[in-house]
């Protein structure tokens, strides 16, 4: 049974890489032109600055931002170890590529296909004063650790009275749609660990943001978990430092300035969210685009301070609508900037069923729904 589950995820890394590889290639003969983090087919993003030093700089995609970003740990902090399922040969999506040969079998090693095992492995480590960097293989794959996250590591230190925790925990994980992968290799589940006190929840939007975002994730003295949006590994590409460098957790970041909508997303969603501002500014409607990036604990300021500028809110993710982390948003918006608000709070989400093969166009929050929601709200 497991040499069928390894031959399947090979699979899945294969396709992915062949489909990724036929879309970049043909936007190249479109375009003439690399891509980049700027023109990403139907996921294009514009490049934010990024808050960090000076220096040299090489244009790599997601996937190998989170390789240096890994390789910048174990370098710098002899007490960090990475450990998962396939990690010690560079994972199924080639993420911890090199790390086994370059720091040692004892500090990058496989586990067995046992998700609360891994993390519970992990809790303890980290205990010990290790920096545990766990890596869940798909996001959809949590639902074991689930228990030993929220009852154990998320209550550590509260449940101890500060004198023990397990801050150096950090628990990666690849989410969300990559455009073949079915129920159980496409879901969204960040809003299930935003609903526990004593966890940070980070999704990162492209190259740069991954590897400052997640050095900081397994430098913060908390434990947090780091959703990977594994539709842009290898199609998000763009300049990113090759030094050290941290971006700071719960601070969102205003990536397009607008004065008639504010839009609110994370992850991969911030492409499509994009593309639908450059269409709405066709029609004359001045769209200002948040990437959240912490979502627990999130950036309420930032967010409220747009809000009550733009008295327009719409808030998009992959997850199913119900319970999504966009009604969180839409209540504390509601609850703070409701004198202010010229519409109702609009969400554009996946839809509650489970994620559809198929039908994933169908299930997806696509630009056009994002567009014509853009025009309700602004139109009301």
């Amino acid at each position: 049974m497991f040499r069928v589950k390894y031959v399947f995820l090979q699979f899945v890394c294969l396709l992915q890489e062949k489909k990724e590889r036929e879309r970049e290639m043909a936007l190249r003969n479109i375009m003439g032109k690399r891509v980049g983090i700027g023109l990403m087919g139907s996921r294009a993003l514009s490049t934010a600055t990024c808050d960090v030093e000076s220096g040299s700089a090489k244009s790599i995609n997601l996937y190998s931002a989170i390789n240096q970003a890994l390789h910048v740990a174990l370098e710098t902090d002899p007490r960090a170890f990475v450990f998962g399922e396939d990690v010690s040969f560079g994972g199924v999506f080639r993420c911890t590529t090199g790390l086994a040969d370059r720091f040692g079998k004892a500090r990058v090693f496989n586990t067995p296909l046992c998700e609360q095992g891994i993390v519970g492995f992990g809790i303890g480590l980290a205990a010990m004063g290790n920096r545990a960097i766990a890596e869940i293989q798909f996001a959809d794959y949590i639902y074991p650790a689930f228990d030993q996250i929220v009852n154990e590591a998320a209550k550590f230190r509260y449940r101890s009275g500060n004198q023990f925790n397990c801050g150096g925990l950090t628990i990666r994980a690849p989410y969300g749609a990559v455009g073949h992968g079915g129920h159980y290799h496409s879901q969204s589940p960040e809003a299930f660990f935003c609903h526990v006190p004593g966890i940070k929840v980070v999704i990162p939007r492209s190259p740069r943001q991954a590897k400052g975002l997640l050095l900081s994730c397994i430098r913060d003295p908390n434990p947090v978990v780091f959703f990977e949006p594994k539709w842009l590994y290898r199609l998000a590409v763009e300049e990113v430092p090759e030094h050290d460098y941290m971006l700071p957790l719960s601070e969102a970041e205003v990536i397009r300035q607008g004065s008639d909508i504010t839009l609110v997303g994370w992850g991969a969603q911030l492409s499509i969210m994009e593309q639908a501002c450059i269409e709405a500014e066709k029609d004359g409607i001045s769209c200002e685009l948040i990437d959240l990036k912490t979502l627990i604990p999130w950036d309420k300021e930032t967010v409220e301070a747009s809000v009550r500028k733009t008295g327009r809110v719409l808030i998009s993710h992959e997850a199913p609508v119900t319970g999504g982390f966009g009604a969180e948003i839409s209540a504390s918006i509601v609850e703070c900037c409701f004198l202010r608000l010229e519409a109702p709070v609009a969400r554009v989400c996946g839809l509650d069923t489970p994620f559809p093969l198929v039908f994933e166009p169908f299930y997806m929050p696509t630009k056009n729904k994002i567009l014509d929601a853009i025009k309700a709200t602004v139109n009301y």
